[in-house]
């Protein structure tokens, strides 16, 4: 519900007029930034047992949570290190718009479409 106007199901009243550079303090202010900690910190102990068996030598690979490996299978390594490399590019370029986005709401203090 931030700058479009787009409301998502259950989304708190409180937090209804909030922009994509005002929604933390919004956030914090209804008391949800304890909840995303506590989500997140569920997130990361649960991959710590991930990484615990990657150092112990069980062969997995960083970032692989075992999610989809059926899109992989029958696929040559060339065609698996390209899929990994495009994955990595896709995040990046995600988190540069997501930041661009924030950027661009606080500098000319407006909502979406920035122009």
């Amino acid at each position: 519900a931030v700058d479009l106007g787009l409301r998502v199901p259950g989304y708190p009243e409180a937090m209804s007029g909030a922009t994509s550079a005002t929604v933390h303090d919004a956030a914090v202010e209804f008391g949800a930034m304890g909840n995303i900690l506590v989500w997140i910190a569920i997130a990361e102990m649960t991959s710590w047992i991930g990484v615990s068996q990657m150092l112990q030598g069980s062969g997995r690979e960083p970032g692989d949570f075992g999610f989809a490996k059926q899109y992989l299978e029958g696929k040559s390594e060339a065609q698996i290190e390209k899929i990994k490399l495009q994955e990595i590019n896709h995040c990046r370029a995600a988190m540069l718009a997501f930041s661009g986005v924030v950027t661009q709401s606080v500098l000319f203090e407006k909502g979406f479409p920035y122009f």
